[in-house]
């Protein structure tokens, strides 16, 4: 698959999974197997120029999902990978990261304010280097 200058893209797949392309990228799936009591689950994308955001879904958690960029493969077991891919072939990744969801996110409770429910507001932050 292949957006162009004003191209984006978002696929939803029957695991759970979730991609998005964003303009001028460059994506192949190489290979996805699902079935939902199954053992053999499995996906490999090759990511070759562009941005890439995905939530991984079931088979990330049953299977073996891979994503192939320019200079490493990932093995994804249920993140939620940034990945953007220079003309030049450089390769950046983050990790987006549910607001608290993270030990290292979490405010301590206080005793003044119950914590606000946030299953309807859902946001997502980008966590460098975890």
């Amino acid at each position: 698959m292949q957006t162009g200058a004003d191209g984006r893209v978002g696929i939803n797949f029957t695991d759970g999974s979730s991609f998005n392309l964003s303009s001028n990228a460059r994506m192949v799936l190489d290979h996805y197997v699902y079935e939902p009591a199954g053992k053999s689950n499995a996906t490999l994308f090759n990511l070759a120029r562009g941005t890439f955001t995905f939530v991984a879904g079931g088979v990330a958690k049953t299977g073996d999902m891979k994503v192939d960029t320019p200079v490493a493969t990932l093995g994804i077991r249920g993140t939620t990978p940034h990945v953007e891919i220079s003309d030049d072939g450089s390769v950046k990744i983050s990790t987006l990261i549910e607001e608290g969801k993270s030990k290292l996110l979490k405010k301590p409770p206080t005793s003044a304010a119950p914590e606000p429910d946030r299953t309807s507001n859902r946001r997502l932050n980008i966590c460098r280097g975890c």
